[in-house]
């Protein structure tokens, strides 16, 4: 009975955990899907040939590459909590950097808001992962993971369906408009409320991560993880 007890009190214990880690899952998964979305609605606004919107998504991308090396040693420096904490704070930053983007349709403004985004979302990722492991029973570690992997998913499935249904409902065919400076600026405004709500969203996960009860991980636990898993094999 003891046993039993102990049983449901730690699945209730990881339950918050689970839904904290689930909510930042779909969060990697609607900021990356929404790149590919941004590119029709950037080729309009920005007058962008093939090549250029292709670096729509390479400017969010490659910030996995530089800044993977200086978020790493940033996150031996805080921790991973609080290293979730900075990644969301440097989302809000990122998705805010849209505004002044919109305003101007400025194609280099809104490639350096991507790669601040994807700034953000590279120690996110990083700091987020280990939990998944970390917040249950070790046993159970690999169906939390296939968990988030749908969350993750499901992100992408509903991204182009809120970014049509806010920005792009009622332009038609995209390929075949002429519109005017006035009609491009204000196509370009529209980005502005839905990036607020971005940034509002990231400003409240990151109240929730910061006063949550989630386990503080740093380096040496996770060494520590894994020796003990070498140990029981």
């Amino acid at each position: 009975m003891t046993e039993m007890s102990e049983t449901k009190k730690g699945a209730t214990n990881s339950l918050a955990p689970m839904m904290i880690i689930g909510l930042l899952f779909f969060i990697f998964g609607f900021v990356t899907w929404l790149n590919g979305s941004l590119i029709p609605f950037l080729k309009i606004i920005c007058d962008l040939n093939d090549f250029q919107a292709l670096f729509v998504t390479f400017a969010f991308y490659i910030s996995y590459t530089i800044m993977a090396l200086p978020m790493a040693s940033l996150l031996k420096f805080t921790g991973y909590r609080i290293g979730m904490v900075v990644g969301l704070a440097i989302m809000a930053i990122g998705a805010l950097l849209f505004i002044p983007a919109a305003l101007s349709a400025h194609y280099a403004m809104f490639l350096v808001a991507l790669f601040v985004l994807g700034t953000g979302l590279t120690i996110l990722q990083t700091a987020s992962n280990p939990y998944v492991v970390f917040i249950g029973p070790i046993e159970s570690a690999a169906m939390r993971i296939s968990i988030m992997g749908v969350i993750n998913k499901f992100a992408g499935v509903i991204v182009p369906i809120v970014f049509t249904g806010l920005i792009l409902s009622d332009l038609g065919d995209t390929s075949k408009l002429s519109l005017s400076e006035n009609e491009i600026k204000i196509l370009s405004e529209r980005l502005i409320v839905p990036y607020l709500y971005m940034t509002g969203v990231l400003v409240l996960l990151i109240g929730l991560v910061y006063f949550s009860n989630l386990p503080s991980i740093n380096e040496d636990l996770m060494m520590e993880s894994k020796k003990d898993g070498k140990d029981n094999d």
